[in-house]
């Protein structure tokens, strides 16, 4: 008689060395945290960058202006340690991420200004005064015959 083999049979200490613990802090939103999500938005007057950030506080934020670069990065470190009986578990985290943008020269630079509230980084980032002036015009179509007219 020959044995079969199930494939799909599953040791039972593999459970207790994949469970929940094993993959603690472990989540697809916290494998990529060295590339948060970024928003840009542009209205008529502005520019804005919101960076989603959770768990950063404003001190942790570093925001560069090279030329025409607008740089923000992080930099954050964690270490914990636990003593549990005769074992002691030490762990370190590090966290950085750097993001750049090549800002537009239609960008006042220096009234860029940045605040943080609740794990969002927004960088307000207005327009030049004469680029806001100029912004939007409605013009009027005229008829052909209309323009002929105007000619003679």
């Amino acid at each position: 008689m020959i044995a079969r083999i199930n494939r799909n049979f599953v040791p039972a200490n593999w459970d207790d060395f994949f469970n929940d613990k094993f993959f603690k802090g472990y989540t697809p939103a916290t494998k990529n945290s060295t590339s948060p999500a970024v928003n840009v938005i542009e209205d008529e007057t502005h520019f804005s960058i919101e960076v989603a950030a959770p768990g950063l506080s404003q001190e942790d934020f570093k925001i560069d202006l090279e030329s025409d670069f607008l740089t923000i990065s992080t930099k954050q470190s964690e270490k914990k340690e636990e003593v549990e009986r005769k074992y002691l578990r030490k762990e370190f985290s590090y966290s950085t991420f750097k993001r750049s943008f090549q800002l537009p020269d239609t960008i006042d630079i220096e009234n860029i200004r940045a605040n943080h509230d609740s794990g969002i980084l927004t960088i307000e980032l207005p327009k030049r005064a004469e680029v806001v002036q100029n912004a939007h015009r409605q013009i009027e179509v005229e008829s052909q015959k209309a323009s002929t007219k105007s000619k003679k």
